[in-house]
Parts: structure tokens; C-alpha cells; sequence
């Protein structure tokens, strides 16, 4: 550091302890621009400054690089890609793109990592290029954040509850109701982001409990039947229910008959935080619901989940989970506010998901690990005898 520019020590901070005293100091340091340039250049810290000073620019750029996946899939770009490399004249002229649009885009693809400039000046899928070929519910996710955008303006307006009404809100029409009574073409848009959605964790959730033991699944907020039929395909010797809103259950029926489900589907349609579940049920699948959801509407799905299974009944919560590891910007930093956008939930912890089933009576809680745990944790509970 430079002469003259000594940081000042700890001061004393009244009724803290040493390490509040120590990261109040630290903060006061990394915050001073004399000690950032000494830190960039000192060849102990200079790697750490670097890093740094990349993870800030990442928070500020962040949209950008969005919206750069965005276009990519829009033009379907790793589509024209999965055959082979091409050169970038050719990937211009299929996206129709200007030749200097199309090169800008392929340099920001690059640098993303979402594709590969290669030494013949033609590019290639790299391995995140790659992997949204197979996962076709990532890329209607990222059309989707059209409206979470919109939504993310004023995000201070939003933690203050003066945004009004928002997009996401309206997108997700459960979220301010109960929802009986919504129409088919209200409940199109998101049951088909949801059944993508719910595809995607589908097979990482019956590796983690096989349902092969069971005799009868019921899937509580199912949408179109995505994991149903997952489940179905898993099991052949399962009996399937499902639960949703009717405008919901009605495209699950449907959807389920095509896929050669129809004669071991039985579909309900009610709203599961004021009508009673189907009963009968041995295994209860609750996927992707809990966390949509403020405690209080937890609850009472929880009773009613409770009460609709068969004596020793089995219940699966299987959902993002906050306190994952390396998970905190998927839980916390993503889903806290498009929660908050959509109305109600938030990702909960394993302890608090815990206390909620416990308080609804059942038992014998523990995970099951599943393969992705940054997209989905399972957590297995049995139903009181008592």
C-alpha cells in the first residue's frame, strides 16, 4: 500500500464481540479505494481483487448476460448448432441477422461460455449450449422472465408493497385465490410452464423414492400431470390420482389420455386450501407446491394432505429448499423475489419444513438425497396412527 495510507485499527464497538469488531474493520478496509488498488496489484491479494472485481461486474451486467441467453434461444442458435460447427455467414443468414449482429452475438454467446469459438473461424456448442438442447423447459423459463422483468422495474417498490399489481401475479392466478373458478385459457399459460418445469425434476424425485412400493399415488397441485405420468411410467403397477384446480384437472385428464394413462388416472378439480383431497391414497406428492405458498395456506394443505391418506400413508415434499448448499442465489437471491412478485411462498428451510409437517401431524421425517439438490430436495414423511 501506498505510503501515508495506513487503514485505521479496530475500534473498540461497544457490547460486540471480537469477530463483529473484526468484520466492522474489515468492511471499513475493503471499502477504501487506496487499500482495492493496493489489493490488485500486491501478488497475494491481486487474484482475490481480480475475482472480486469480476463478481461485482457479473451482479451489474447480469441482465445483459440474461438477455444475451435470451436471443440465443429466440434465434435458436444452439439448434443450428447441434448438427456440427458452421461459420458465422452461415449462422447469420438461418438467424437473419445482419453479418455484424450476428457476430456480435456469437462473440457474447462465446464469452458465456454458451458456445465455442474455434481456430477455423467457425463456432460450436460448448457445454451450457449443449445442455439447453436437452432441457427445453430452461429455455421457457427464460421467455417466461419477460415478465418477472417487468415486474423487477422498481424492486424497491416491490419489497415496500407499492408496486400494485404485477405480471407475475397475474400469470400465476392462484396466487390471490383459491382459483375454482378459473377459466381454461387463464390457466393455459402457466399449467404449461409448470408441466415443463415439473419434467425437468421429475426422474431426480422417483430415484430418490422409488414409489414401486405403493399402491396409490395421489399428485396434490399436479398441473398437467407431468410428474403423474413420470410416476406412472416408473410404476406400472401404480394407481394415479390427481388434484388441482378444475379448469387444471381437466388438461391434466386430457394430457394424461394421450400419453396412454387414461384408464389408471382419476382426475379431481377442487382448490386444496378450501375443498377436502381425494382419499384413498397411500403415497400424497405435494411437488413444487409448498414453496408457492404463505404458511398459513401451508398448513391447511398439509391437514388436508394428512387427512386424505390411508393409515401409515406416505407424504413427498420435493422442492428448492433454502440453506442448500451453494444453492443461496437459486433460493434466496432468485425465488425470494419472484416469489414476492407472484404474491405468496418463499423457499423454506429443512427445520421449518420440518416444524410445519410435524405440526400437521406427521412423522418419521428425513430426506431423501437426490442427484440435483440445487433444483430439488425430497423430503419423505410418514402419517400419524395416532
Amino acid at each position: 500500500m501506498a505510503r501515508g495510507a495506513a487503514i485505521e485499527p479496530p475500534r473498540a464497538l461497544s457490547g460486540r464481540g471480537w469477530r463483529a469488531r473484526w468484520r466492522a474493520f474489515r468492511a471499513r478496509t475493503v471499502a477504501d479505494p487506496r487499500f482495492q488498488r493496493w489489493a490488485a496489484g500486491f501478488p497475494l491479494t491481486r487474484r482475490i481483487a481480480r475475482a472480486n472485481t469480476r463478481a461485482l461486474f457479473d451482479l451489474c451486467a447480469g441482465f445483459t448476460y440474461s438477455q444475451t441467453l435470451f436471443a440465443c434461444l429466440r434465434l435458436d442458435l444452439f439448434a443450428l448448432l447441434a448438427e456440427g460447427p458452421l461459420p458465422a455467414g452461415t449462422l447469420a443468414g438461418r438467424m437473419g441477422l445482419a453479418p455484424e449482429a450476428a457476430l456480435r452475438l456469437l462473440r457474447a454467446a462465446t464469452a458465456l461460455d454458451l458456445i465455442l469459438a474455434l481456430p477455423d473461424e467457425t463456432f460450436a456448442l460448448a457445454d451450457l449450449g449443449a445442455a439447453l438442447i436437452g432441457n427445453p423447459a430452461i429455455g421457457r423459463m427464460v421467455e417466461h422472465h419477460a415478465l418477472l422483468y417487468e415486474d423487477l422495474r422498481d424492486p424497491v417498490a416491490l419489497l415496500r408493497g407499492e408496486a400494485g399489481p404485477t405480471r407475475l401475479s397475474g400469470y400465476w392466478p392462484y396466487a390471490g385465490g383459491d382459483g375454482r373458478g378459473l377459466a381454461a385459457d387463464s390457466v393455459a399459460p402457466y399449467s404449461g410452464l409448470m408441466a415443463a418445469s415439473q419434467a425437468l425434476i421429475a426422474e431426480d424425485i422417483l430415484e430418490a423414492y422409488p414409489l414401486g412400493r405403493h399402491r396409490c399415488l395421489l399428485d396434490v397441485g399436479g398441473g398437467e400431470g407431468a410428474f403423474l405420468a413420470a410416476a406412472g411410467r416408473a410404476a406400472p403397477a401404480l394407481d394415479l390420482m390427481l388434484f388441482d384446480l378444475p379448469a387444471v384437472a381437466a388438461r391434466a385428464e386430457a394430457h394424461l389420455t394421450a400419453e396412454g394413462l387414461g384408464g389408471r388416472v382419476r382426475t379431481v378439480g377442487g382448490s386444496f386450501v378450501r375443498d377436502a383431497l381425494p382419499a384413498g391414497a397411500d403415497v400424497l406428492s405435494l411437488v413444487r407446491v409448498v414453496h408457492d405458498h404463505d404458511d398459513a395456506a401451508v398448513r391447511i394443505i398439509l391437514r388436508a394432505a394428512h387427512a386424505a391418506l390411508a393409515s401409515n400413508g406416505t407424504l413427498i415434499v420435493a422442492e428448492p429448499m433454502s440453506g442448500t448448499r451453494d444453492a443461496a442465489p437459486i433460493t434466496d437471491a432468485y425465488f425470494g423475489l419472484y416469489l414476492l412478485a407472484m404474491g405468496s411462498g418463499r423457499c423454506r428451510t429443512v427445520p421449518e419444513l420440518t416444524a410445519l409437517l410435524r405440526e400437521a401431524g406427521f412423522t418419521r421425517i428425513r430426506e431423501a438425497p437426490t442427484r440435483r439438490p440445487l433444483l430439488t430436495r425430497v423430503l419423505v414423511s410418514s402419517k400419524s396412527d395416532s
